[in-house]
């Protein structure tokens, strides 16, 4: 699992982005200020930074010099988005920069493309006791594989990668049976009784009257 460092002094975004990005499978840690987050880069190893430049203790460009000999990519994330910012960024070897405001989708874009460029692409996700290999389609419950038809897979990556958002049947049947809902459910239902059963998940896949399901996270 890529581990990713975000150094954000304001705790609403820096929170925000860390729960985006572990419901994708990354395991994040968040430093509040340069200091902070110069210490767990000293006494951990992180895949990916993102970080802001105004920052309380060390800023952001200094604590670049300080990842730099590290070879670890860096995104920069702030509100000082003119175009020579951006030059200065990049030319003292940040990877990318992203100027607030962002939308966390174009966030996991660049997240992602890091990776890639690395050869680091991320292939997990987990949710709850349950952890989703996307390369090798398997899923695993506290250690033990759960076996799964390839629609409950489909339909199980399409719940956690909207978990909190209440999905309508027809949504989640044309998007993962592919075909055009014409209003019977039992398919679908069916198919969520049984993951509801295999992952043992009654708490978190929750009906939703009249609409379709959600998947709670509890939070």
């Amino acid at each position: 699992m890529q581990r990713i460092l975000i150094v954000e002094d304001e705790e609403a975004i820096a929170n925000l982005i860390k729960v985006s990005l572990e419901a994708e499978g990354y395991h994040c840690t968040c430093a509040y200020d340069g200091k902070m987050g110069a210490d767990y880069i000293e006494k951990e190893i992180f895949d990916l930074i993102l970080l802001d430049i105004m920052l309380p203790e060390v800023n952001g460009y200094e604590l670049l010099e300080y990842i730099k000999p590290m070879g670890t990519p860096v995104i920069f994330l702030t509100a000082m988005g003119g175009v020579d910012d951006r030059i200065k960024g990049l030319k003292l070897g940040a990877d990318d920069y992203i100027a607030k405001p962002f939308q966390v989708g174009e966030l996991m874009a660049r997240v992602e493309v890091q990776f890639r460029r690395y050869g680091k692409i991320n292939h997990k996700m987990v949710f709850a006791d349950v952890e989703i290999d996307l390369a090798s389609r398997t899923v695993s419950k506290r250690g033990n594989l759960i076996d799964l038809t390839v629609k409950e897979f489909d339909l199980l990556v399409e719940l956690i990668q909207n978990k909190n958002v209440a999905l309508y049947r027809e949504r989640l049947y044309e998007k993962v049976w592919g075909e055009i809902y014409m209003g019977d459910t039992r398919t679908l239902d069916s198919h969520i009784q049984r993951l509801r059963k295999k992952l043992d998940w009654d708490k978190f896949i929750k009906t939703v009257f009249r609409i379709g399901y959600r998947l709670e996270d509890g939070k």
